[in-house]
């Protein structure tokens, strides 16, 4: 099936082709193409030229049409879903998810758009103020370009598009090239409401309209999901832009002796090994109380011998292939690097093609990759603890900090994680990759900055503005 690129308010060809395959069999899920600087260009003169109708946009206007989108993909799940799991390898559980998902965000961004920020205030705090009052409203930043990742190339774009829509602010989507099928049927979705032509184009690129993506002044804001070592490029480049960057972590996980086990390894499994732990909240660093310790490995291996590996658009599948074969050897690398190193391989370790087995290790060293970068894999390590106290260290000690799980009945370990664990979010009785998708989210360190989650996006996508008025007159 050809898919054209949706620029501008029109469907487009051009003369660079891009194949999408399917990571399984590689199998031709289908055609498109790349936009040049051409095809950029006329994306971004035609945004600028509806900033004002964006920014104007009544509010019950952005609420039809944001609910509109969420109605018609709701309508399109079943066929969304299979060119989800075809293109991204995903398993067809999880990509029904992701699109459940969609829904959601385009919902609860109809819902926002009805009560953007907006705060009176007093003036007259000091003499000098007397006879004044203020007013803060908050105003669309203006052209917004999105940079999307393969592992949800639906959601996460979302994540990006209806904030902007709700916000005011025309947007420009680059999906990943690996997986661009997903984003431009929705463009077919979007395209029959009647938000202003030009507001939203979906778009794969030549790596020179990408540069020029990150570049151009015209653009005002950038939203990238991504690795680090490309965000933290992109933001150097970025000029004078607001810049929001999600980009990852190793999250870890503490299972107190208190805990109930049998949930925590429940848990353990789909948040490890969900999308062969191409998630960047994948359970990838796990901390286990001493006295629970054989319980919950024992447990944990018994459950990932359950999994059950098949193609991605099956709907008994739990675990499928990893997006290329490049990553699957990246991944077995490090797992063979901690072996060779003194770890010791509980479970897996083994890859054919683009499928790495779920993998479960211990003995490791803080140093190794498995531990201390992120592996975007399905590989878990499993420690042991004694103080829960040392469990927090062993989360902190990372260059990340997006969420961690701490799975307790303690208040005390409650609090004590909340106040003391370097992340952007804590979840209690429950693993780091739980995210509902109108919650804050987002993480410190090395995980980016800036918050995404419905609310939160749109506050980073407005810029506020002062009026001070004189009641004395």
């Amino acid at each position: 099936m050809e898919y054209k690129l949706y620029i501008a308010g029109n469907f487009v060809k051009t003369d660079q082709k891009l194949t999408v395959t399917n990571p399984y069999d590689k199998s031709n899920v289908g055609e498109t193409f790349l936009a040049g600087s051409k095809e950029l260009e006329i994306a971004i003169t035609k945004a600028e030229s509806v900033k004002e109708e964006m920014r104007d946009l009544p509010s019950y206007k952005k609420f039809e049409i944001l609910l509109n989108i969420a109605d018609k993909i709701a309508e399109k799940k079943s066929e969304l879903a299979v060119v989800l799991a075809k293109e991204a390898g995903k398993p067809l559980k999880y990509a029904l998810g992701e699109v459940d998902r969609a829904v959601q965000v385009f919902k609860v961004a109809a819902e926002e758009s009805k009560r953007l920020p907006k705060e009176y205030f007093s003036i007259d705090w000091t003499p000098a103020g007397h006879g004044k009052e203020g007013f803060v409203k908050y105003f669309p930043v203006g052209l917004i370009a999105g940079i999307a990742p393969f592992n949800f190339p639906l959601n996460l774009a979302v994540h990006k598009i209806a904030p902007a829509i709700a916000s005011g602010n025309p947007i420009i989507l680059k999906p990943a090239r690996s997986t661009p099928l997903s984003v431009l049927e929705l463009a077919k979705i979007i395209d029959e409401t009647e938000l202003p032509k030009g507001a939203f184009s979906a778009l794969a690129m030549d790596r020179e309209a990408g540069n020029q993506l990150v570049t151009d002044d015209r653009i005002n804001m950038l939203s990238f999901t991504g690795s680090p070592s490309v965000g933290w490029k992109m933001k150097t480049n970025a000029g004078r832009k607001k810049i929001a960057l999600e980009l990852g972590g190793n999250a870890g996980v503490i299972v107190s002796d208190d805990s109930n086990v049998d949930l925590a390894v429940k848990k353990c499994l789909v948040g490890g090994f969900a999308y062969s732990g191409q998630v960047c909240i994948h359970v990838q660093r796990v901390y286990v109380h001493e006295k629970v310790f054989d319980n919950f490995i024992n447990q944990f291996i018994e459950g990932t011998k359950q999994l059950k590996f098949g193609a991605p658009d099956d709907s008994a599948t739990d675990v499928s292939v990893m997006i290329d074969e490049e990553n699957a050897v990246r991944v077995e690398e490090w797992v063979k690097e901690a072996e060779n190193n003194g770890a010791k391989v509980l479970f897996g370790g083994n890859r054919k093609g683009t499928y790495f087995e779920p993998t479960i290790i211990t003995n490791t060293k803080r140093e190794m990759k498995v531990c201390a970068l992120e592996v975007f894999g399905p590989v878990v390590t499993v420690e042991k603890f004694s103080d829960f106290s040392e469990a927090v260290k062993n989360v902190n000690d990372s260059e990340y900090g997006l969420q961690a799980g701490v799975f307790t009945n303690r208040m005390n370990e409650m609090n004590r994680a909340y106040n003391e664990l370097e992340v952007g979010g804590v979840i209690v009785n429950d693993v780091p990759t739980f995210r509902v998708d109108h919650m804050p989210y987002g993480g410190v360190k090395n995980s980016g900055f800036g918050r995404e989650g419905v609310k939160y996006s749109i506050f980073e996508m407005l810029e506020p503005k002062l009026l001070v008025k004189n009641t004395d007159y």
